[in-house]
Protein backbone atom coordinates (compact mmCIF):
# COMPACT_ATOMS: atom_id res chain seq x y z
CA UNK A 1 0.00 0.00 0.00
CA UNK A 2 1.22 3.48 -0.87
CA UNK A 3 2.57 5.46 2.06
CA UNK A 4 0.77 8.64 3.12
CA UNK A 5 3.04 11.68 3.50
CA UNK A 6 2.07 14.19 6.20
CA UNK A 7 3.87 17.47 6.86
CA UNK A 8 3.95 17.74 10.66
CA UNK A 9 4.51 21.50 10.59
CA UNK A 10 1.17 22.26 8.94
CA UNK A 11 -1.77 23.81 10.74
CA UNK A 12 -1.49 23.59 14.49
CA UNK A 13 1.76 21.70 13.92
CA UNK A 14 1.87 20.04 17.34
CA UNK A 15 1.67 16.61 18.85
CA UNK A 16 -1.98 16.05 18.04
CA UNK A 17 -1.20 15.57 14.36
CA UNK A 18 1.26 12.83 15.37
CA UNK A 19 -1.19 11.09 17.71
CA UNK A 20 -4.12 11.21 15.29
CA UNK A 21 -1.95 10.11 12.35
CA UNK A 22 -0.59 6.96 13.99
CA UNK A 23 -4.03 6.10 15.41
CA UNK A 24 -5.74 6.51 12.02
CA UNK A 25 -2.92 4.63 10.31
CA UNK A 26 -3.72 1.72 12.64
CA UNK A 27 -7.46 1.99 11.95
CA UNK A 28 -7.17 2.24 8.15
CA UNK A 29 -4.05 0.13 7.56
CA UNK A 30 -2.41 2.99 5.64
CA UNK A 31 1.34 3.46 6.39
CA UNK A 32 2.27 7.03 7.23
CA UNK A 33 5.43 9.12 7.01
CA UNK A 34 5.44 12.23 9.20
CA UNK A 35 8.04 14.90 8.46
CA UNK A 36 8.97 18.27 10.04
CA UNK A 37 7.32 17.23 13.31
CA UNK A 38 6.65 20.21 15.60
CA UNK A 39 9.07 22.26 13.53
CA UNK A 40 7.41 25.55 14.53
CA UNK A 41 7.46 24.82 18.25
CA UNK A 42 10.10 26.08 20.75
CA UNK A 43 11.28 22.48 21.15
CA UNK A 44 11.20 20.63 17.84
CA UNK A 45 10.45 16.97 17.23
CA UNK A 46 8.88 14.31 19.40
CA UNK A 47 8.65 14.82 23.16
CA UNK A 48 8.65 12.03 25.74
CA UNK A 49 4.85 12.03 25.75
CA UNK A 50 4.65 11.72 21.95
CA UNK A 51 7.16 8.88 21.94
CA UNK A 52 5.11 7.07 24.60
CA UNK A 53 1.91 7.52 22.58
CA UNK A 54 3.42 6.28 19.31
CA UNK A 55 5.04 3.25 20.95
CA UNK A 56 1.82 2.37 22.81
CA UNK A 57 -0.25 2.60 19.61
CA UNK A 58 2.35 0.49 17.79
CA UNK A 59 2.22 -2.13 20.54
CA UNK A 60 -1.56 -2.41 20.20
CA UNK A 61 -1.34 -3.77 16.65
CA UNK A 62 2.22 -5.05 16.35
CA UNK A 63 3.08 -2.06 14.14
CA UNK A 64 6.61 -1.19 13.05
CA UNK A 65 8.06 2.26 13.66
CA UNK A 66 11.21 4.12 12.61
CA UNK A 67 12.40 7.43 14.06
CA UNK A 68 10.38 7.21 17.28
CA UNK A 69 12.93 8.87 19.56
CA UNK A 70 13.08 12.07 21.60
CA UNK A 71 13.59 15.09 19.34
CA UNK A 72 13.00 13.19 16.11
CA UNK A 73 11.36 15.27 13.37
CA UNK A 74 10.80 12.31 11.05
CA UNK A 75 8.61 9.27 11.83
CA UNK A 76 7.68 6.21 9.79
CA UNK A 77 4.71 4.12 10.97
CA UNK A 78 3.82 0.77 9.37
CA UNK A 79 0.52 -0.44 10.91
CA UNK A 80 0.22 -4.06 11.98
CA UNK A 81 -2.86 -6.25 12.16
CA UNK A 82 -2.51 -7.77 15.64
CA UNK A 83 -4.94 -6.94 18.44
CA UNK A 84 -3.31 -6.59 21.86
CA UNK A 85 -5.88 -6.08 24.61
CA UNK A 86 -3.90 -5.50 27.81
CA UNK A 87 -1.19 -2.85 27.71
CA UNK A 88 0.98 -1.15 30.34
CA UNK A 89 2.33 2.29 29.44
CA UNK A 90 4.85 4.32 31.42
CA UNK A 91 5.36 7.87 30.19
CA UNK A 92 8.04 8.17 32.93
CA UNK A 93 7.35 11.87 33.48
CA UNK A 94 4.41 14.21 33.99
CA UNK A 95 3.55 13.76 30.30
CA UNK A 96 -0.19 13.76 29.79
CA UNK A 97 -1.94 10.44 30.37
CA UNK A 98 -5.10 11.79 28.73
CA UNK A 99 -3.34 12.68 25.46
CA UNK A 100 -1.65 9.28 25.21
CA UNK A 101 -4.99 7.62 25.95
CA UNK A 102 -6.64 9.74 23.28
CA UNK A 103 -4.44 8.13 20.62
CA UNK A 104 -4.78 4.61 22.04
CA UNK A 105 -8.57 4.61 22.29
CA UNK A 106 -8.89 5.87 18.73
CA UNK A 107 -6.41 3.26 17.48
CA UNK A 108 -8.56 0.53 19.10
CA UNK A 109 -11.47 1.26 16.77
CA UNK A 110 -11.14 -2.21 15.14
CA UNK A 111 -10.45 -4.20 18.32
CA UNK A 112 -12.89 -7.06 18.81
CA UNK A 113 -12.37 -7.50 22.57
CA UNK A 114 -12.16 -5.07 25.47
CA UNK A 115 -8.97 -3.00 25.65
CA UNK A 116 -7.45 -2.38 29.10
CA UNK A 117 -4.69 0.20 29.50
CA UNK A 118 -2.69 0.66 32.72
CA UNK A 119 -0.84 3.95 32.26
CA UNK A 120 1.55 6.04 34.39
CA UNK A 121 2.30 9.76 33.95
CA UNK A 122 0.51 13.07 34.54
CA UNK A 123 -3.23 13.05 35.21
CA UNK A 124 -3.67 16.82 35.57
CA UNK A 125 -1.12 18.92 33.69
CA UNK A 126 -1.06 22.17 31.73
CA UNK A 127 -1.93 22.18 28.02
CA UNK A 128 -3.78 18.87 28.17
CA UNK A 129 -7.29 17.68 29.09
CA UNK A 130 -7.53 16.72 32.78
CA UNK A 131 -8.29 13.02 33.16
CA UNK A 132 -11.46 14.04 35.05
CA UNK A 133 -12.90 15.58 31.87
CA UNK A 134 -12.80 12.12 30.29
CA UNK A 135 -14.93 10.47 32.97
CA UNK A 136 -17.29 13.43 33.44
CA UNK A 137 -17.71 14.69 29.86
CA UNK A 138 -15.88 12.97 26.98
CA UNK A 139 -16.82 9.38 27.80
CA UNK A 140 -20.52 10.17 28.46
CA UNK A 141 -20.63 11.95 25.07
CA UNK A 142 -18.92 8.95 23.42
CA UNK A 143 -21.59 6.83 25.11
CA UNK A 144 -24.23 8.71 23.12
CA UNK A 145 -22.41 7.51 20.00
CA UNK A 146 -22.53 3.90 21.17
CA UNK A 147 -18.94 3.80 22.46
CA UNK A 148 -18.36 2.49 25.99
CA UNK A 149 -15.18 3.68 27.73
CA UNK A 150 -14.27 3.99 31.40
CA UNK A 151 -11.38 5.37 33.42
CA UNK A 152 -10.33 4.92 37.05
CA UNK A 153 -7.78 7.23 38.65
CA UNK A 154 -5.54 5.14 40.93
CA UNK A 155 -3.12 8.01 41.74
CA UNK A 156 -2.99 11.62 40.63
CA UNK A 157 0.14 13.01 39.02
CA UNK A 158 1.00 16.71 38.67
CA UNK A 159 3.86 18.53 36.97
CA UNK A 160 6.83 18.11 37.29
CA UNK A 161 6.97 14.82 39.22
CA UNK A 162 4.11 12.99 37.56
CA UNK A 163 3.57 9.69 39.35
CA UNK A 164 -0.07 9.42 38.36
CA UNK A 165 -1.67 6.11 37.44
CA UNK A 166 -4.88 5.45 35.52
CA UNK A 167 -6.62 2.28 34.34
CA UNK A 168 -8.81 2.80 31.29
CA UNK A 169 -11.03 0.36 29.42
CA UNK A 170 -12.72 0.49 26.02
CA UNK A 171 -15.34 -2.02 24.89
CA UNK A 172 -15.27 -3.14 21.25
CA UNK A 173 -16.62 -0.37 19.02
CA UNK A 174 -19.33 -1.46 16.59
CA UNK A 175 -21.29 0.97 14.45
CA UNK A 176 -20.76 4.54 15.62
CA UNK A 177 -23.93 6.61 15.93
CA UNK A 178 -23.76 10.17 14.58
CA UNK A 179 -24.08 13.04 17.03
CA UNK A 180 -26.53 15.78 16.09
CA UNK A 181 -26.23 18.62 18.56
CA UNK A 182 -28.21 21.42 17.00
CA UNK A 183 -29.63 22.58 20.34
CA UNK A 184 -28.71 21.68 23.91
CA UNK A 185 -32.22 21.93 25.35
CA UNK A 186 -32.87 22.77 28.99
CA UNK A 187 -30.05 23.05 31.53
CA UNK A 188 -30.33 20.14 33.98
CA UNK A 189 -27.46 20.88 36.37
CA UNK A 190 -23.92 22.18 36.76
CA UNK A 191 -21.57 19.75 38.46
CA UNK A 192 -17.88 19.40 38.98
CA UNK A 193 -14.93 17.93 40.83
CA UNK A 194 -12.29 19.89 42.72
CA UNK A 195 -9.16 17.85 43.43
CA UNK A 196 -6.31 18.58 45.81
CA UNK A 197 -3.13 16.64 46.55
CA UNK A 198 -0.62 17.56 49.25
CA UNK A 199 -1.78 21.18 49.45
CA UNK A 200 -3.60 23.05 52.22
CA UNK A 201 -7.37 22.50 52.51
CA UNK A 202 -8.12 26.20 52.07
CA UNK A 203 -6.95 26.04 48.44
CA UNK A 204 -9.76 23.83 47.05
CA UNK A 205 -12.20 25.57 49.39
CA UNK A 206 -11.27 28.93 47.84
CA UNK A 207 -11.60 27.52 44.33
CA UNK A 208 -15.08 26.16 45.00
CA UNK A 209 -16.22 29.35 46.74
CA UNK A 210 -15.14 31.63 43.88
CA UNK A 211 -16.80 29.26 41.40
CA UNK A 212 -20.05 29.35 43.39
CA UNK A 213 -19.97 33.14 43.39
CA UNK A 214 -19.88 33.31 39.58
CA UNK A 215 -22.96 31.08 39.31
CA UNK A 216 -24.79 32.37 42.38
CA UNK A 217 -27.56 34.10 40.41
CA UNK A 218 -27.81 31.41 37.71
CA UNK A 219 -27.74 27.94 39.20
CA UNK A 220 -26.46 25.88 42.11
CA UNK A 221 -23.20 24.09 41.40
CA UNK A 222 -22.67 20.57 42.77
CA UNK A 223 -18.93 20.19 43.30
CA UNK A 224 -17.31 17.10 44.82
CA UNK A 225 -13.97 17.82 46.52
CA UNK A 226 -11.37 15.05 46.42
CA UNK A 227 -8.28 15.01 48.67
CA UNK A 228 -5.56 12.55 47.69
CA UNK A 229 -1.99 11.61 48.62
CA UNK A 230 0.80 11.06 46.13
CA UNK A 231 4.33 11.96 45.08
CA UNK A 232 3.33 15.25 43.42
CA UNK A 233 1.28 18.20 44.57
CA UNK A 234 -1.38 20.22 42.85
CA UNK A 235 -5.05 21.20 42.72
CA UNK A 236 -7.63 21.99 40.10
CA UNK A 237 -11.25 22.09 39.08
CA UNK A 238 -13.32 20.50 36.30
CA UNK A 239 -16.84 21.79 35.60
CA UNK A 240 -19.63 20.38 33.43
CA UNK A 241 -22.94 21.99 32.47
CA UNK A 242 -25.33 19.13 31.75
CA UNK A 243 -28.23 19.74 29.36
CA UNK A 244 -31.03 17.61 27.94
CA UNK A 245 -29.11 16.94 24.72
CA UNK A 246 -25.45 17.48 25.53
CA UNK A 247 -22.77 18.91 27.81
CA UNK A 248 -20.33 21.81 27.99
CA UNK A 249 -17.15 21.74 30.06
CA UNK A 250 -14.31 23.84 31.41
CA UNK A 251 -11.35 23.35 33.73
CA UNK A 252 -8.52 25.11 35.54
CA UNK A 253 -5.37 24.10 37.41
CA UNK A 254 -3.88 25.91 40.36
CA UNK A 255 -0.61 27.59 39.42
CA UNK A 256 2.23 29.42 41.11
CA UNK A 257 1.64 33.13 41.12
CA UNK A 258 -2.10 32.73 40.64
CA UNK A 259 -4.55 32.61 43.52
CA UNK A 260 -6.90 29.62 43.86
CA UNK A 261 -9.77 32.13 43.88
CA UNK A 262 -8.76 33.22 40.39
CA UNK A 263 -8.42 29.61 39.17
CA UNK A 264 -11.94 28.81 40.35
CA UNK A 265 -13.31 32.02 38.90
CA UNK A 266 -11.57 31.41 35.54
CA UNK A 267 -13.06 27.90 35.23
CA UNK A 268 -16.52 29.20 36.10
CA UNK A 269 -16.34 32.18 33.73
CA UNK A 270 -15.05 30.00 30.89
CA UNK A 271 -18.03 27.67 31.34
CA UNK A 272 -20.48 30.56 31.65
CA UNK A 273 -19.14 32.09 28.43
CA UNK A 274 -19.66 28.77 26.63
CA UNK A 275 -23.19 28.48 28.03
CA UNK A 276 -24.09 31.96 26.80
CA UNK A 277 -22.40 31.64 23.41
CA UNK A 278 -24.90 29.34 21.73
CA UNK A 279 -22.31 26.56 21.43
CA UNK A 280 -23.59 22.99 21.71
CA UNK A 281 -20.10 21.58 22.33
CA UNK A 282 -17.00 23.15 23.84
CA UNK A 283 -14.06 23.33 21.46
CA UNK A 284 -11.86 20.85 23.39
CA UNK A 285 -14.53 18.14 23.39
CA UNK A 286 -15.23 18.77 19.70
CA UNK A 287 -11.56 18.25 18.98
CA UNK A 288 -11.60 14.84 20.69
CA UNK A 289 -14.94 13.61 19.27
CA UNK A 290 -14.27 14.65 15.67
CA UNK A 291 -12.49 11.40 14.64
CA UNK A 292 -15.43 9.30 15.86
CA UNK A 293 -17.89 11.55 14.03
CA UNK A 294 -15.78 11.10 10.89
CA UNK A 295 -16.31 7.31 11.17
CA UNK A 296 -20.00 7.42 12.20
CA UNK A 297 -22.98 5.94 10.34
CA UNK A 298 -24.38 9.27 9.24
CA UNK A 299 -23.94 13.02 9.48
CA UNK A 300 -23.04 14.71 12.76
CA UNK A 301 -23.44 18.40 13.58
CA UNK A 302 -22.53 20.75 16.41
CA UNK A 303 -21.85 24.42 17.17
CA UNK A 304 -18.68 25.82 18.73
CA UNK A 305 -18.01 29.33 20.01
CA UNK A 306 -14.63 29.50 18.30
CA UNK A 307 -12.48 27.46 15.93
CA UNK A 308 -9.18 26.38 17.43
CA UNK A 309 -6.11 25.55 15.36
CA UNK A 310 -6.29 22.10 16.95
CA UNK A 311 -9.74 21.57 15.44
CA UNK A 312 -8.60 22.69 11.98
CA UNK A 313 -5.54 20.46 12.22
CA UNK A 314 -7.70 17.51 13.26
CA UNK A 315 -9.94 18.02 10.22
CA UNK A 316 -6.93 18.19 7.92
CA UNK A 317 -5.44 14.96 9.30
CA UNK A 318 -8.73 13.04 9.20
CA UNK A 319 -9.32 14.05 5.57
CA UNK A 320 -5.96 12.48 4.72
CA UNK A 321 -7.12 9.04 5.92
CA UNK A 322 -10.90 8.95 5.48
CA UNK A 323 -13.63 9.70 2.98
CA UNK A 324 -15.24 12.49 4.97
CA UNK A 325 -16.55 15.97 4.27
CA UNK A 326 -16.40 18.76 6.85
CA UNK A 327 -18.62 21.79 6.58
CA UNK A 328 -18.16 24.99 8.58
CA UNK A 329 -20.35 28.09 8.48
CA UNK A 330 -20.79 31.11 10.71
CA UNK A 331 -24.32 31.24 12.15
CA UNK A 332 -24.97 34.25 14.36
CA UNK A 333 -22.24 34.12 17.02
CA UNK A 334 -21.21 30.47 16.61
CA UNK A 335 -19.60 28.22 14.03
CA UNK A 336 -21.77 25.37 12.84
CA UNK A 337 -19.88 22.19 11.92
CA UNK A 338 -21.20 19.29 9.88
CA UNK A 339 -19.31 16.00 9.52
CA UNK A 340 -20.44 13.76 6.65
CA UNK A 341 -18.63 10.38 6.44
CA UNK A 342 -18.31 8.60 3.12
CA UNK A 343 -18.15 11.77 1.03
CA UNK A 344 -15.05 13.36 -0.48
CA UNK A 345 -14.98 17.12 -0.90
Amino acid sequence: MEMLEIDGSRGEGGGQMVRTSVAMSTVTGIPVHLTRIRENRPTNGLSKQHVAAVRAVAQMAGSEIEGCTMGSGDLLFYPGTEQVYDIDVNISSAGSISLVLQAMLLAARNHTRRLTVDINGGTNVMWAPPIDSYSSLLFPMMGRMGITADVKVIERGFYPQGGGRVIATLDPIGDIRPLRLDTLGELKRIRGVCFCQRLADWIPEAMVKSCDQVFSSIADVEIETQYTDGDSRGAGLVLVAEYENGMLGSNALSARGQSPERSGRDAAKDLLNEMRSGATMDVHTADQLLPYMAMAQGESSFNVSRISRHLLSQMDTLESFLDVKFGVERVNDVYRFTVTPGVRQ
